[in-house]
């Protein structure tokens, strides 16, 4: 055996030897007494010998923080893929994520050619007060130069957000002008929304962009659904594509404004924590109107908590392509230096008792992330034929097969199609540079694309600017040579991409999102579910697969055959 081989994995050895003993003595010390921490104390004892040892007689000086920081994922990636370490660093940004706000100067920028280039700025904010405008671009912050390698997401956001009320000087260059401006902006409490978007589809739809449960959400989904009512709608549209999920009791209290009396939600169990059941108050406001829940397999946890419950019990119509499959409750620890465990200590059970984790392997990290590509490959985004269940078959109230053991299986399914994909519109995609012509053309356009204050508006005018050629052009001097068959063959999904950018970046998160839905198979086939009648589950056709009996009930009609998207939430970095 290589020698040097056993020397390489010694660091590692007594890193996990040293964690093991801090999170585990520390984890248990704060939270539970008697018999439990005596399991536990031989091995606690002797780890923290160990850490001690360490730094006291080790033969170079050891930073056991940062031996620490990066050791604890180690150990907690052979759990499972869901529990996790925050560190100290992280854990403020991981913290504002739910809060549903986060103190700063309010803007939303991207970083191009090292430089900071501000994209938004939130509205009645601190840096609109100050007089700070979308297209500027940051070179000082505090007096001090802030160009260059230096630029990134991570420094930009420590250096611009802070304590509420506390002062920042902001040097920027303005379009069209040599000389820098400074802007003194005195930061405050900046919201961050989970929905992204409100509006009519049409004179009796509404539609609501979710994009994660916070503390916010369930009262920003009331005001929504307040909004739509002035409005009269008579249909609804929940839109849960690449959710990510959030704060369990967010999606709970939405979903409770959705259903009866006594109506089981979500429970959860684990070896150590007894069932816990979540029950529907019968206190909703919206009992009767018909419902459809989209979701695609970017749509996780509480995402999947919420559409769960609307399959099981039979209150609505899913629409999309299966979901991730977390179903892992985590439980948060703080430890005295401000870091975060979140350690797995049960797993969630729709109504009829399914669990929607998709399997993984204890330790094996990479399995588990290849799941997607995995899905791709063997065709379940084409087709829903290729969908493979794990787990067994459960039923819903009025006998609908369901499936556990990956995710929620969408009632109605819409295949990703083809059509129009191209080797050179992936390479556009991939390479991020459709954001830098957006941008750019944004930045060289905006005193005439500022007279748009309507997204329809804005749409027709960028389609007579012929802005695919625009972009073919600047790839071409960018390192993507121009493949005409293929510009043409792509030319709608190119000018989706390119033109949607345009349009959030000139107005709003909302503007875009209904940009992007002018034409959205999963919308189209909610509309025409609306427009049959058959919302809701009971009252559409129940129909058996001939060719293999008994293997799923499916509902009809079971899938659309529209256009592919982009994808569709690429989102900017705040301050």
């Amino acid at each position: 055996m290589n020698p040097n081989k056993n020397n390489r994995y010694t660091p590692l050895f007594i890193a996990v030897a040293v964690v093991v003993g801090i999170v585990i003595g520390t984890f248990f010390a704060n939270h539970f007494s008697g018999n439990r921490l005596n399991i536990i104390n031989s091995g606690s004892n002797r780890l923290n010998n160990l850490l001690h040892f360490i730094d006291d007689q080790y033969v170079d000086e050891v930073n056991i923080d940062s031996l620490v920081d990066k050791a604890i994922p180690q150990i907690l990636s052979q759990l499972d893929p869901h529990s996790v370490y925050i560190s100290a660093e992280d854990a403020q940004v991981a913290a504002d994520d739910l809060k549903g706000s986060f103190s700063g100067v309010g803007i939303e920028f991207t970083i191009r050619q090292d430089t900071i280039h501000v994209q938004n700025v939130v509205k009645n904010g601190p840096a609109e007060k100050s007089g700070i405008l979308a297209g500027d671009k940051i070179v000082s912050v505090d007096g001090k130069p802030f160009v260059g390698k230096q630029v990134t997401n991570e420094e930009a956001m420590h250096r611009l957000k802070g304590p509420k009320d506390t002062k920042v000087k902001i040097g920027v260059v303005r379009y069209g002008a040599k000389d820098i401006k400074y802007f003194t902006v005195t930061r405050g409490e900046i919201p961050q929304h989970s929905i992204a978007a409100t509006y009519m589809l049409d004179e009796t739809t509404g539609y609501v962009r979710i994009k994660n449960f916070g503390e916010t959400t369930y009262a920003e989904m009331l005001i929504s659904l307040a909004k739509l009512s002035r409005q009269g709608f008579k249909n609804l549209v929940i839109d849960l594509r690449d959710n990510t999920g959030g704060i369990l009791t967010s999606a709970t209290q939405m979903v409770n404004e959705f259903l009866p009396k006594n109506k089981l939600i979500v429970y959860t169990q684990g070896r150590k924590s007894p069932r816990q059941e979540y029950l529907s108050n019968g206190h909703g406001s919206y009992q009767d109107i018909p419902l459809v829940v989209l979701i695609n397999e970017g749509s996780a946890s509480a995402a999947e908590i919420f559409a769960g419950a609307i399959q099981d019990n039979d209150r609505g119509t899913i629409i999309g392509r299966r979901s991730f499959g977390k179903g892992l409750v985590q439980q948060q620890v703080e430890f005295p230096d401000h870091s975060l465990l979140r350690l797995t200590i049960a797993r969630y059970y729709t109504p009829s008792g399914r669990c929607i984790q998709k399997p993984y392997k204890m330790g094996d990290e990479a399995d588990y992330a290849q799941d997607m590509l995995t899905r791709y490959q063997r065709g379940e985004m084409f087709s829903q034929d290729s969908i493979r269940h794990t787990g067994p078959q459960y039923h819903t109230g009025i006998g609908r097969v369901v499936y556990g053991g990956g995710g929620i299986t969408p009632d109605i399914f819409i295949p990703e199609d083809t059509l129009g994909m191209t080797s050179y519109y992936k390479r556009a995609a991939m390479s991020g540079l459709i954001l830098q012509f957006a941008f750019t053309y944004t930045d060289d356009n905006r005193l005439k694309l500022n007279n748009f204050t309507e997204m329809q508006q804005l749409a027709d005018y960028l389609v007579k600017q012929n802005t695919v050629e625009k972009f073919a052009s600047y790839a071409d001097k960018h390192g993507l040579q121009r493949r005409n068959l293929m510009i043409r063959k792509s030319h709608k999904l190119l000018e989706q991409y390119i033109n949607s950018r345009i349009i959030y970046n000139m107005l709003d998160e909302e503007a875009w999102n209904e940009y992007l839905n002018l034409g959205d198979p999963a919308i189209s086939a909610a509309k025409k579910l609306f427009d049959s009648h058959s919302a809701w589950p009971e009252k559409m056709v129940r129909k058996t697969d001939a060719k293999q009996p008994g293997r799923t009930a499916r509902l009809e009609p079971r899938s659309f055959d529209y256009a592919p998207t982009h994808n569709r939430y690429t989102t900017l970095a705040h301050a």
